[in-house]
C-alpha cells in the first residue's frame, strides 16, 4: 500500500510543471489583494554579466542575463466581454522590479492605506493615472521598475503581450507580477511563458553554485570509495557484515552526487528540470540516508560486536526505517519536482513534521542503545571495542550538536530574511547537510575500515565469560572418601556461588539474544 501511494505521488509530480527558469503559465488565477488583482509570475536571483577587462568581441560573446516574454496571452470570457462592451479598454500590466526597489511600488493619498492600483484621490493629486499600477522610478537602478501593458481593444477577447527581452544590468533578486485593476477581469485566463537566464546558464542564481558543489562532492565520494574498496579488497577474507553495509552507503552516495550534478547541468542547459534524473537523484539520496540511519542504529546496538543478532528488535528497526524512507521520499519529491509556489506553509509543515519526528526517534534510540552497549563493553573489559565505541559516540555527539546549531541558524536566517535578500548564500544551507553526513561517513569508515584484524571486533561468545569463571567451570568435582566424607578442599558454599555466577552469565546471554 505504501509503495503504491509513493508511486502515485511520483507520477503526479512528474506530470505537472515544476520549478524552472522557464516559467509556464496555464490554469493560474489572480488573487484579490486590496484594490488590485495580482498573479505572482516568478522570482529569481540573477547575476549581471560582467564585461570588465574584456574586449568588445569578448563582451559580445558573453551570455547576457535576461528576462524574456514568450507568447503571453490573456483571455477574458464572453460573459465578461458583453458586460463591458461600452466601457473603455481593459488592460493587464506586467510589473518587474528588483527586491531593493519594493518600496517604490504602491502609494497612498493623505497617509491612508497603501494601494497598488491608482485611486481617484491619487489621480486628482496628479501622482498617477487612475486604473494603473503605482510605482516610482528607482534612485539607484535607473530605468527600474519596469511596467508593460497588454490591452483588450474594444470587444476583443484576447490581449497579447509583445515578445521582448529585458537585459539585467544589476545583480539582484527580481520579481515579476501580472496585475490588473478591473474587477470585470476577475476570471481572466493566462497562457505563455517567461524565460529567466543568468550569464552562466538557466540555473536560478540561488541554485547555480550547487552545480559545482555536487561536482566536488562527487569527486570526494570517489576518493573515499577508492580508499574503502582498496581496504576491502586487501582484506576481503576478514570483512564483517557491517562493512558490507558501509560499502552499500558509499556506493549509493556516489550515485546520488553524480545524479545531482547531471541534473543541475541539464537544468542549466535547458532551463527545465529533467524530472527523470531528479526523481532518481532524490530516490538514491533517500535510500542512502535511510540506510545510514539504520546502520548507525544497529552499530549503536552492538550488532556484530556485542550481540550476534538484533533478536526481536529487528522488525521494529525495519518498520522505523521503512516509515522514515516513505516520509522522506515524499517530502523530497514534492520539494524538488513540485513548483515553488505549489505548497502553502501549512502544507509544507504537514510533510516536514513526520520526517523531523522520525529523525528525532532515530537519534534518541541511537543514544540509548549506544549507552547500553558502552556499559556492556566496560563491564566485560573489552578495551579495544570500547575505544572504538567511545570515539564513535564522540563523533555522534559532535554531529548532533553541530546539527542543532545549524538548525538554529537556519531558523534565524529565514526569519530575518523575509525578502530573500541573502539569496546568493542560500545554497550553503542544503550543502551543509551533505557535507556533515559525508564527514560522519568518513569517521565511520575510519573506525571500521577493513583490515587483517577486523575479526577481533566481531562478536565472540567466549567474551561473555570472565577468566576466573572459566577456571571455576573446569575445576575438578569434589570426591568422597570411603566413609562418605567430602574430601574437597573448597567449601560447599563457594561452589554454590560459582553456580550462581554461571547462571548470571547465561541470563545475560539470553538477554542479548532477545535484544
Amino acid at each position: 500500500m505504501a509503495g503504491r501511494f509513493l508511486l502515485v505521488v511520483a507520477v503526479a509530480l512528474l506530470l505537472r510543471p515544476g520549478d524552472a527558469s522557464v516559467h509556464e503559465y496555464r490554469g493560474l488565477s489572480f488573487a484579490n489583494k486590496g484594490n488590485a488583482f495580482i498573479l505572482h509570475a516568478g522570482s529569481e536571483g540573477l547575476y549581471a554579466a560582467s564585461h570588465a577587462n574584456t574586449t568588445a568581441e569578448d563582451a559580445a560573446a558573453v551570455a547576457e542575463a535576461l528576462i524574456r516574454f514568450d507568447k503571453i496571452t490573456f483571455r477574458r470570457s464572453e460573459d465578461t466581454n458583453n458586460s463591458v462592451k461600452e466601457t473603455s479598454s481593459a488592460k493587464v500590466q506586467v510589473l518587474i522590479f528588483e527586491i531593493e526597489d519594493r518600496e517604490m511600488i504602491g502609494g497612498s493619498a493623505y497617509g491612508g492605506q497603501k494601494a497598488i492600483c491608482c485611486t481617484s484621490d491619487l489621480a486628482k493629486l496628479g501622482a498617477c493615472t487612475e486604473g494603473s499600477v503605482i510605482y516610482r522610478p528607482s534612485q539607484v537602478n535607473p530605468g527600474w521598475p519596469k511596467l508593460f501593458v497588454a490591452s483588450f481593444d474594444g470587444s476583443d477577447l484576447i490581449a497579447t503581450l509583445p515578445s521582448r527581452t529585458i537585459p539585467i544590468t544589476k545583480t539582484g533578486i527580481y520579481n515579476m507580477y501580472f496585475i490588473h485593476c478591473d474587477p470585470s477581469l476577475a476570471s481572466l485566463e493566462i497562457e505563455g511563458k517567461t524565460i529567466w537566464k543568468n550569464p552562466t546558464g538557466y540555473l536560478p542564481g540561488r541554485m547555480a553554485p550547487l552545480k559545482n558543489f555536487f561536482g566536488l562532492m562527487s569527486f570526494a565520494f570517489v576518493v573515499l570509495g577508492i580508499y574503502w574498496f582498496y581496504q576491502y579488497m586487501k582484506s576481503w577474507r576478514e570483512v564483517l557484515p557491517l562493512q558490507n553495509c558501509i560499502t552499500l552507503v558509499i556506493t549509493l552516495g556516489m550515485f546520488e552526487m553524480a545524479l545531482w550534478y547531471f541534473e543541475y547541468a541539464e537544468f542549466n542547459e535547458t532551463g527545465v528540470r529533467p524530472k527523470g534524473i531528479t526523481f532518481w537523484a532524490v530516490t538514491f539520496g533517500t535510500v542512502k540516508r535511510t540506510a545510514a540511519e539504520v546502520i548507525v542504529l544497529i552499530v549503536s546496538m552492538g550488532y556484530g560486536v556485542v550481540t550476534p543478532t538484533l533478536g526481536g528488535l529487528t522488525s521494529k528497526v525495519v518498520m522505523l526505517g521503512g516509515t522514515f524512507f516513505l516520509a522522506t521520499e515524499i517530502l523530497e519529491l514534492v520539494e524538488n519536482l513540485g513548483a515553488v509556489n505549489d505548497l502553502s506553509g501549512k502544507a509544507r509543515l504537514f510533510l516536514v513534521y513526520p520526517v523531523a519526528i522520525l529523525d528525532a526517534a532515530f537519534v534518541i534510540w541511537i543514544f540509548i542503545s549506544l549507552a547500553k552497549t558502552i556499559g556492556k563493553l566496560q563491564a566485560r573489559r573489552l578495551m579495544a571495542k570500547l575505544d572504538i565505541y567511545r570515539k564513535f559516540a564522540t563523533a555522534l555527539i559532535i554531529s548532533v550538536l553541530v546539527s542543532v546549531g545549524w538548525i538554529g541558524y537556519e531558523i534565524y536566517s529565514k526569519s530575518t530574511d523575509v525578502f530573500n535578500e541573502r539569496w546568493q548564500h542560500a545554497w550553503i544551507i542544503p550543502a551543509f547537510w551533505h557535507v556533515l553526513s559525508f564527514l560522519l561517513l568518513c569517521v565511520i569508515c575510519y573506525l571500521w575500515a577493513p583490515s587483517q584484524n577486523s575479526m577481533r571486533f566481531s562478536y565472540d561468545a567466549s567474551e561473555f565469560f570472565d577468566r576466573k569463571d572459566n577456571i571455576s567451570l573446569i575445576r575438578p568435582a569434589p570426591s568422597a572418601s570411603k566413609n562418605g566424607w567430602n574430601l574437597s578442599s573448597t567449601p560447599e558454599p563457594k561452589a554454590t556461588k560459582d553456580v550462581n555466577t554461571v547462571a548470571d552469565f547465561e541470563g545475560d546471554d539470553e538477554e542479548n539474544k532477545r535484544e
